[in-house]
């Protein structure tokens, strides 16, 4: 009885130590994350190997690893420029970014936990600057939105292409030019709305006008050729069908033959 507390002394320290040992070789990774381990005597990171995916793991205790996410994440960048003309454009930006999974070790191993302030921000704010350059104030405001987020998505790609990181957008969300030159271009819209609109309504008034004259002469045409074609017989002929067709009308009394024009008869009629 005696000797039971010196055994049972060691035990419960050891038990405690691989406690403390198990707590501090555990790593859990959360959803949406990967690890790269760090190995103290072997190399140092991890890099030929998958990262540590999600869940519970064990790690020798001298080992570290650093955990990243790896969902696409969104940068939100508000970026003065300078348009064509050199004047000052503030750009409101969104890009959505993700490490390539696979390179997450390269990727610590070169640029680090800081790899969006290294080297994404400086890629979008670049190739901003390249691509707002070619346009003038007008164009960034009005029909070319859609070309500088193309053209600084494609730019930017570009740049990151060698950086382990995958970028999957770039949405420019808002332009906002200065005030008087905001103004300026916005009365020019108008006025060239109001020109075009003016144009229409002489094109449309000219092709009416050319219709009418079009729909009066092909009128004149068709009585000058059917006046050519007339003969008196053929008018007598053609009287004489009517005469026929109104005999036969109910409405039709009394008929005098040769008595009018040309020897066609008169019909009298209940009046």
């Amino acid at each position: 009885m005696e000797r039971l507390p010196k055994i049972a002394l060691p035990a419960i320290i050891t038990i405690v130590a691989l406690i403390i040992l198990l707590a501090k070789s555990a790593v859990t990774i959360g959803s949406g994350e990967a690890g790269v381990l760090y190995k103290t005597f072997d190399n140092g990171v991890v890099i030929d190997e998958p990262p540590l995916g999600e869940g519970f793991h064990v790690v020798a205790p001298w080992n570290k690893v650093i955990v990243y996410e790896v969902r696409q994440q969104e940068l939100f960048e508000k970026m003065k420029v300078l348009s064509s003309n050199g004047l000052e454009i503030q750009i409101d930006a969104s890009a959505w970014y993700q490490p390539v999974y696979s390179d997450l070790g390269k990727l610590h191993q070169t640029l680090g936990e800081g790899y969006l302030q290294r080297v994404i921000q400086p890629a979008i704010r670049s190739a901003a600057r390249s691509v707002v350059g070619r346009y003038t104030p007008e164009q960034l405001y009005s029909s070319k939105r859609d070309a500088i987020q193309d053209e600084i998505f494609i730019e930017t790609k570009k740049i990151l292409e060698k950086q382990y990181v995958q970028l999957n957008e770039i949405l420019v969300r808002d332009v906002t030019l200065p005030n008087t030159i905001k103004d300026a271009i916005e009365r020019k819209l108008k006025q060239e709305q109001e020109s075009l609109e003016y144009e229409f309504r002489l094109v449309t008034a000219a092709k009416e006008a050319e219709k009418v004259i079009i729909e009066a002469q092909g009128k004149a045409e068709s009585n000058r050729i059917l006046s050519a074609s007339l003969t008196d017989k053929i008018l007598q002929d053609k009287g004489i069908d009517a005469t026929i067709k109104l005999a036969e009308s109910p409405n039709t009394k009394v008929i005098v033959i040769g008595a009018g024009d040309s020897g066609l008869p008169i019909i009298l009629g209940n009046q």
